[in-house]
């Protein structure tokens, strides 16, 4: 019989097949070496499941997973291997399929784990015939060319038919009762979000962050620098703030931004967000460009001795002239619905609040201009016009506001 250090061998001296330019060997190299990998991924899980009937790794006071960790698999893959390992057993027809490399590990662990939902979630336990029915079904889904995430959907609606046999019982995509969503400040004044919700608020949530996320030209005409999670979270900004206003955003002068910063008088303390806490003075500031500002005196246990009228920094009818004039974020042509007014010399400053000291900015370039080194200058031509960083721009050319892109600065000037 042929060790596995042999086989080991095999493979390390393994030289590539003679081809004629078409590929065709190499492709059929490949697929015996899958099938290969298959029956090494269902090798592995049998000797997991052996390892753990064993016991050892409990009379150790460890458990598999962390066994398997030690030996030098990532978690996720050890986390699968003892998932498969658990569950092969009661899934004939999938482990006799797995032992011939008919199918790969990420298909059986999606098997796997539908049967397991479709368990959970039944009024009863499975009979023997419903299982094996059920196992046939989502096999020939993988069979079929299906995706694990095809088959695991797939397992979800057989879940869900078995719920609605039974009045009294409740899918766990539906269960209000299972919803949480959980934050944590961290250290830097960060905020982790985790959210565990029933599928129609996961659908609201995800078609509305969608629409806000969309990838989008920066001003020199490079593709969207930001990736897919730094888009998704510039939408969840978006869309708190349309909610703060009703999401209408038909009440253009109303406040943009609704929530309380304290800012010390003597500014010898940082400003502070209810919730998170001290923030930076340039997030101070991007809050405040759009805002309302109300003057709140403090005696010196931090108690409000007196309060003054909040004050709308761009009031409705001068947000209406610049919507007018700039028409979209001046930086990436986000709808005007979509902006803030930005203050070019800041209110703190001593900026004015007028039609010559605003301009429209989404809050992902509203954040650019605070925070990574864009400036934005009002031109000759009373229209914003945009200064980029250097490491983008090392000469930092002034470029014309989204509306205006075809113009040059030279135009203006001549």
């Amino acid at each position: 019989m042929t060790s596995i250090t042999e086989l080991r061998d095999t493979l390390i001296s393994l030289l590539p097949p003679p081809d004629d330019g078409s590929g065709r060997a190499v492709c059929e190299r490949l697929d015996e070496l899958r099938v290969m990998r298959n029956v090494l991924d269902h090798q592995i899980a049998v000797h997991i499941a052996l390892l753990e009937a064993l016991g050892a790794a409990a009379r150790a006071g460890s458990t598999t997973r962390s066994w398997l960790i030690d030996m030098g698999m990532p978690p996720g893959v050890a986390q699968r291997g003892a998932r498969i390992a658990a569950g092969l057993g009661s899934l004939p027809k999938v482990a006799d399929c797995a032992a011939e490399g008919y199918l790969a590990a990420e298909c059986v662990d999606a098997v796997v784990r539908g049967i397991a939902l479709i368990d959970k979630q039944a009024a009863a336990a499975l009979s023997d015939d419903d299982r094996s029915e059920f196992e046939s079904e989502l096999l020939a889904q993988a069979f079929s060319g299906a995706t694990p995430a095809e088959i695991a959907s797939d397992a979800r609606g057989i879940a869900i038919r078995g719920v609605e046999e039974d009045p009294d019982t409740v899918a766990a995509a539906d269960d209000a009762s299972l919803n949480s969503v959980h934050t944590r400040v961290t250290d830097e004044g960060r905020v982790a979000i985790t959210a565990d919700v029933t599928a129609v608020i996961g659908e609201k949530f995800l078609t509305m962050i969608d629409e806000r996320s969309c990838p989008r030209p920066e001003p020199d005409g490079a593709e969207d620098r930001r990736d897919v999670a730094q888009r998704r979270a510039d939408g969840l900004e978006l869309l708190l703030d349309q909610a703060a206003i009703g999401a209408a955003m038909t009440t253009a002068g109303a406040p943009r931004t609704q929530v309380l910063v304290t800012i010390p008088a003597d500014g010898a303390d940082p400003a502070r967000l209810p919730w998170v806490g001290a923030v930076s003075t340039s997030t101070t500031r991007r809050l405040s460009c759009d805002g309302g500002v109300a003057e709140i005196v403090l005696d010196n246990e931090g108690v409000p001795l007196r309060m003054g009228t909040t004050k709308r920094l761009f009031p409705h009818h001068l947000r209406q002239a610049i919507i007018v004039r700039d028409v979209c974020c001046v930086k990436c042509g986000a709808p005007a619905a979509h902006t803030q007014v930005h203050h070019v010399v800041h209110w703190a400053d001593g900026g004015p609040t007028d039609l010559d000291n605003g301009c429209l900015l989404c809050q992902r370039c509203h954040t650019q201009v605070h925070h990574h080194g864009w400036s934005v200058v009002m031109g000759p031509d009373r229209h914003p016009w945009l200064i980029p960083p250097v490491d983008i721009d090392p000469r930092r050319l002034p470029r014309p506001s989204y509306n205006r892109r075809t113009m040059r600065l030279d135009d203006v000037l001549v």
